[in-house]
C-alpha cells in the first residue's frame, strides 16, 4: 500500500468520524491538542499521520486505535500461537522494533519474565486488584481487538474477578492483566501496534507457566 492510498484510507475515516459525531476539525484540533492544519494536511493525505497523532485521534474520537492504524497503514504483526517457540516470538518483536525505528533499548525475554515478576506480587497487593477490576475493561475498550491474546486476557481477567484457581496461579494471571493494562511496560504502548507485542509474549509466557503447574 502506497503512502498515497494510506492517507487516502486514513482521511476518509476520519471525515466519516467527524460527521458521525458532528465534530469539525476546529473541535477535533481543541480536544486533541493538534493543530488545525495538521489534521487538515493528514485528512487531505497531504501528511503521514504519527503514531502519537492517531492515539489521540483515537481518544477523542472514541474508537479503537486498530481501526486508525490499520486505515493508516500500518502493520499489525500476527502474534504467536500459546504454543509457538518463544524466541521465535522475541524474533518477531526484534524485526518490528526494527521496522518501527521508534524504540532504541534492547528488548529481552529476561526484561519481560522481570516485569511478570513484579506484576505478579503488584496483582495480590489491594492496590493491584483494583487496579485489574477497575481498569481491564477500559483499557479493552481503548486498544480494540488486536490479537488472539486478547482472548485469553479475557478468559484470565474472569478467573481472577472469581478467584477461580490457587494463589499462584491467580498471581500468574494477574501479572498478565497487570502487563497488559499499564501502558508502560518492557515496550510502552505508545509505540502503537508494536507496544503490544511484549503484553503477547508475557501472556505466552504466563500461559505456558500455568500449563506446567497442572
Amino acid at each position: 500500500m502506497t503512502e498515497g492510498k494510506q492517507g487516502d484510507h486514513l482521511g476518509l475515516l476520519l471525515k466519516e468520524l467527524l460527521k458521525e459525531q458532528s465534530l469539525s476539525m476546529r473541535k477535533l484540533s481543541e480536544l486533541s491538542g493538534i493543530d488545525t492544519a495538521t489534521i487538515s494536511r493528514i485528512i487531505n493525505g497531504k501528511r503521514k499521520a504519527t503514531p502519537e497523532h492517531l492515539q489521540k485521534f483515537a481518544e477523542c474520537l472514541q474508537v479503537p486505535m486498530t481501526d486508525l492504524f490499520v486505515a493508516a497503514g500500518f502493520p499489525l504483526a500476527k502474534q504467536e500461537s500459546q504454543n509457538s517457540d518463544i524466541h521465535q516470538s522475541i524474533d518477531s518483536i526484534e524485526q518490528a522494533l526494527q521496522y518501527s525505528n521508534v524504540y532504541d533499548q534492547q528488548f529481552s525475554l529476561e526484561k519481560v519474565k522481570q516485569h511478570i515478576k513484579k506484576y505478579e506480587q503488584y496483582s495480590q497487593t489491594e492496590e493491584g486488584k483494583e487496579t485489574i477490576l477497575n481498569k481491564f475493561e477500559e483499557k479493552l475498550q481503548k486498544v480494540g481487538s488486536i490479537g488472539p491474546f486478547i482472548s485469553q486476557l479475557k478468559v484470565m481477567y474472569e478467573k481472577f474477578r472469581l478467584k477461580m484457581g490457587t494463589p499462584y496461579e491467580l498471581g500468574l494471571m494477574g501479572a498478565a492483566l497487570v502487563f497488559f493494562i499499564l501502558p508502560v511496560d518492557v515496550i510502552p504502548d505508545y509505540i502503537f501496534p508494536i507496544g503490544f507485542l511484549d503484553d503477547a509474549m508475557a501472556v505466552q509466557i504466563v500461559i505456558q507457566s500455568l500449563s506446567m503447574n497442572k
